[in-house]
């Protein structure tokens, strides 16, 4: 798997499927979506790309006081790899970066940058400080989107704030069922 450190520099990407998320833990949500971008690329002859995150958005803005981090960035690039993925753009997240619309985004980055033909989000991603909605992309912009439904194991919803609940509570067995992996160690 390629890793490229932000948008410059980068090259011309085959029929680019991509994703775009914090991806903290690459649970089984997360995985299933990048299993989709996987089979997307796959089918068209393409490339598979993640765009993630450094560091997280959260901490970025100063919102993530305490917030346990479930994956470093090596270990989520390695998950990544793992599970088929060719490219991964990890962008240095700011609060320049967090002033961007949806819009500018998806045209500037996403479009412009990476070349995006396909789209692989989840049931409930926005985009930009103005959180745009994947249904509402701008118009001409020429990306298929793919939408991914919420994921349950059981009667459990599958996320990063449901597994980090479940790890502050000492229920390390049930957090890793929803992960679909084991912890590597507990990152804080």
């Amino acid at each position: 798997m390629r890793v490229f450190r932000g948008f410059d520099a980068l090259p011309v990407f085959r029929h680019p499927a991509v994703t775009v998320g914090a991806y903290d833990g690459v649970h089984l949500g997360h995985r299933a979506l990048i299993e989709r971008i996987v089979a997307e690329a796959r089918a068209a002859a393409g490339e598979s790309i993640v765009v993630t995150f450094d560091p997280h958005p959260r901490v970025a803005l100063g919102r993530g006081k305490g917030m346990r981090q479930l994956t470093t960035l090596d270990e989520k690039l390695a998950l990544f790899e793992a599970l088929g993925v060719d490219n991964a753009v990890v962008v240095p997240f700011d609060r320049a970066f967090s002033a961007l619309s949806g819009a500018e985004f998806i045209e500037r980055y996403l479009v412009g940058r990476l070349g995006a033909e396909v789209l692989v989000a989840g049931y409930d991603h926005r985009f930009g400080h103005d959180r745009i909605d994947c249904g509402r992309l701008p118009a001409g912009c020429g990306l298929r989107v793919v939408r991914i439904d919420e994921r349950r194991v059981g009667d459990d919803h599958v996320s990063s704030t449901a597994i980090r609940r479940l790890l502050d509570a000492g229920r390390t067995a049930e957090a890793e069922r929803l992960l679909g992996h084991p912890l590597t160690e507990p990152n804080q």
